[in-house]
């Protein structure tokens, strides 16, 4: 694994985690991204005020980081729009059908020992497992 970074991963582990628990504490709310941006674009939400500052502060985040001197990678993408455009489809898919996105089963769901998010934590981390064992060795990406 090149990028291999356990401090700054750590920390990163460290801040998602207090920022989750500061949102429920504080709004009673859970930090599931997809709910929090689907409500900003519900136009009877009446809450956009946290919802907006807390899907700013993702987007400002790492752009703070680079303009202060912290190294980002360039991430690398398919070669291909078509696949970065169905991956997004897809996942925006099963975001829907799973009531919640990854963050909001993964980090607050088991956090609250939701069984549903559990299994839905399970079944998508069995699934990027999957994909890219198939990607990388069966069909050679």
């Amino acid at each position: 694994m090149a990028n291999f970074t356990p401090l700054s991963a750590a920390i990163g582990g460290a801040l998602i985690g207090l920022s989750a628990v500061l949102l429920m504490l504080l709004t009673g709310r859970i930090a599931g991204i997809s709910g929090m941006f689907a409500g900003l674009l519900y136009p009877g939400s009446t809450d956009k005020g946290w919802r907006g500052a807390f899907v700013a502060g993702l987007v400002l985040a790492p752009l703070l980081g680079g303009w202060i001197g912290y190294g980002m990678p360039t991430p690398q993408l398919p070669a291909s729009w078509t696949v970065i455009i169905a991956a997004g489809l897809l996942v925006g898919f099963g975001t829907r059908m799973g009531d919640g996105c990854t963050s909001g089963h993964g980090i607050c769901g088991i956090a609250r020992l939701s069984g549903r998010s559990i299994a839905a934590t399970l079944i998508f981390m069995l699934t990027g497992i999957a994909t890219v064992a198939l990607t990388r060795h069966v069909f050679g990406g």
